[in-house]
């Protein structure tokens, strides 16, 4: 049900943002195992029971990467922008190519082991 739901969700965007979010749907998906995907609060969300770890909400022009725990992780890329509460990191996403999966791929590596 759930992953119906994250596809309905991406199905209602253009063509260039539903990209970007299939995109991060499978990195999501394939690097934080032992998480659900949901919509919380309108947008997809990854759940470690019931605790936020990573998401991402589009908005009309690009879509944002979101990382609850994303301030507490090393980010050698300097790509993460702080964002809001209970250190928040987001990155600003308009196009497929506007992030290096291996780069995402090692902040929920990274994200997991907390």
């Amino acid at each position: 049900m759930a992953a119906s739901a994250i596809s309905d969700y991406i199905a209602g965007l253009d063509e260039t943002l539903g990209a970007v979010s299939a995109a991060l749907t499978a990195h999501l998906d394939t690097g934080l195992p032992g998480t659900v995907g949901q919509l919380w609060h309108g947008h997809p969300v990854w759940m470690n029971d019931k605790t936020p770890v990573a998401g991402f909400k589009a908005y009309p022009k690009y879509v944002t990467f979101m990382l609850w725990r994303g301030q507490a992780i090393d980010d050698p890329s300097g790509t993460l922008s702080p964002s809001g509460s209970a250190e928040m990191a987001t990155l600003k996403i308009s196009t497929e190519d506007g992030f290096e999966g291996a780069v995402l791929d090692d902040w929920l590596a990274k994200v997991s082991a907390l």
